[in-house]
């Protein structure tokens, strides 16, 4: 069997040159890379989210999305404010420059692959969207030990 006849060999080498392409876009537009946007998308979705739960969400170590958070507070992408409940507690927030960056990176992210989806039908969009929403779901309900 070729490897281009295997789903799975397929999509992670998809995966693999999309995470290249989007960090050199990313850079060139925007000065951030691609794991600083991943965070920004997180924390966007869910603004009270812990660093523990955005490396787990990413599937990154602590230790990498501490370095990169440090980057983008130092950047004015983030910001620290106390927990209401415990002011001793900090609570990680866009700015909104950050906002702002999160925002134009999506743009800019779906102009750069607009060429590459005009490829496919409408109609082929809508199931490779619903093919690929399956397969989302089956990975992050999936438990760690199955």
């Amino acid at each position: 069997m070729k490897p281009s006849n295997n789903i799975g060999f397929l999509l992670q080498k998809i995966a693999l040159s999309l995470a290249r392409q989007n960090d050199d876009i990313l850079q060139d537009a925007l000065g951030i890379g691609f794991s600083q946007f991943k965070i920004l998308m997180a924390l966007q979705w869910r603004p009270n989210v812990q660093q523990k739960q955005i490396a787990e969400h990413l599937g990154q170590t602590e230790a990498s999305i501490s370095r990169q958070i440090k980057l983008m507070y130092d950047d004015g992408l983030l910001q620290a404010t106390p927990r209401p409940e415990d002011r001793r507690e900090h609570i990680t927030t866009l700015t909104p420059r950050g906002q702002r960056v999160c925002d134009e990176a999506l743009d800019v992210l779906n102009q750069s692959y607009m060429p590459m989806f005009r490829q496919l039908s409408k109609q082929d969009q809508d199931a490779l969207l619903r093919s690929l929403t399956i397969m989302h779901d089956y990975l992050n309900l999936k438990s760690p030990k199955e």
